[in-house]
């Protein structure tokens, strides 16, 4: 065991009291007492080198805490875009890859056949409830009129997916992932309305693709591309998806989407972001569960902090471990720090991301051994 030197000790002491009030100060926001704190299990130096994004500025934040623990770590950080992680990874030109999204199956192919296994991912961070840019979460909204409060994952995957021999798990077929069209869900009636909703057909809207798509058909649709015929998608108003003709009425966004299709079709169903959602008031949000067991989880900024509402997003930082391989020291300390409650204020403080539960950030820490 590293014997650390009497300046240290007394620097992670006055850093713990400094957490401490810290998070005395926010514990009406968010309880994060089932977080330990961050105490060094070795020194550590050199460079660690990050590619990717800059999660909002909460990444040199996490830099600066932890170089109070660690001053002979510095970093060099290069910081285009979550597009340009895994990439670097790849390469060879990072250590660390922070990247606000899931991988598409060329960069896991990529990785893989340059390598011969599979990056490692951690997750550091939730995605946002509300804060635009910064990973939302998926919310479904229906016409105002619609009486339904809630749907199972298996249910959305009935409403917006089709019939499929098989879907990805990673960029392996998976047959076990097939589906025949009996779990399609085509009317009100099969998801038990009455009335005169019960022969009414489900009109279905999202986004086109993009990364959010990617983890709507990852988390609902096992990872298929097989879409309900009627899917309607469109791209986030404001954003650099508009089409360049289009920018004065922006009808292929989200937001006309809402405002003049899904208010105006009693028989409609669409997922998308609050964030998107927030500037059109009407449609009505569903509460969500995992299964038909429940709990049916309302969306809410409470829910996508403690994780029980089921399409909260991730933040990752990919790095190239080889299996069987302990993690580089310095990368696993500063790991170790972003999940310890010092990390986990950080982010409370920054205001894009939301803390991780104390389960899962332990849960991730374990996978740094």
């Amino acid at each position: 065991m590293y014997r650390f030197s009497r300046t240290l000790v007394h620097r992670v002491a006055f850093g713990i009291i400094l957490a401490a009030l810290a998070h005395s100060a926010r514990a009406g926001e968010f309880d994060l007492s089932g977080l330990p704190d961050y105490v060094p299990q070795q020194r550590v130096s050199g460079v660690i080198r990050n590619y990717g994004f800059a999660f909002g500025g909460l990444l040199k934040i996490w830099e600066d805490g932890f170089r109070k623990y660690h001053p002979d770590v510095t970093f060099q950080d290069t910081l285009p875009t979550s597009d340009a992680a895994f990439a670097a990874l790849v390469t060879g030109v990072t250590d660390l890859a922070p990247d606000g999204g899931e991988p598409a199956i060329t960069e896991l192919l990529s990785f893989f056949e340059v390598y011969g296994y599979h990056a490692t991912d951690i997750t550091v961070a939730s995605g946002t409830y509300d804060v635009e840019g910064r990973s939302p979460g998926i919310v479904v909204y229906v016409h105002p009129d619609n009486p339904l409060t809630g749907l199972t994952l298996r249910q959305l995957d009935g409403i917006f997916g089709a019939e499929r021999n098989g879907a990805l798990r990673g960029f392996k077929w998976d047959l076990k992932a097939a589906r025949g069209p009996q779990g399609n869900i085509r009317t009100w009636g099969e998801l038990g309305l009455k009335g005169e909703w019960a022969d009414q057909p489900i009109h279905t809207y999202g986004h086109a693709p993009s990364g959010t798509t990617r983890f709507f058909q990852l988390r609902v649709l096992h990872n298929s591309d097989k879409w309900n015929p009627n899917y309607r998608g469109y791209v986030e108003t404001g954003s650099k998806m508009i089409d360049d003709d289009d920018r004065a009425e922006q009808r292929g966004g989200v937001q006309y989407m809402l405002k003049e299709e899904l208010l105006n079709d009693r028989y409609g169903i669409a997922w998308t972001i609050v964030p998107q959602a927030a500037k059109v008031p009407g449609p009505k949000p569903i509460a969500l569960a995992v299964d038909s067991g429940g709990p049916y989880v309302v969306p809410s900024r409470a829910t996508f902090q403690d994780r029980t509402y089921p399409l909260v997003r991730n933040l990752y930082f990919y790095l190239n471990r080889r299996p069987a391989t302990a993690v580089d020291p310095k990368l696993r300390e500063f790991l170790r720090y972003i999940l310890s409650r010092e990390g986990q204020e950080a982010i409370v403080a920054n205001g894009n991301y939301l803390p991780l539960p104390a389960d899962v950030a332990a849960a991730q820490r374990a996978r740094l051994d």
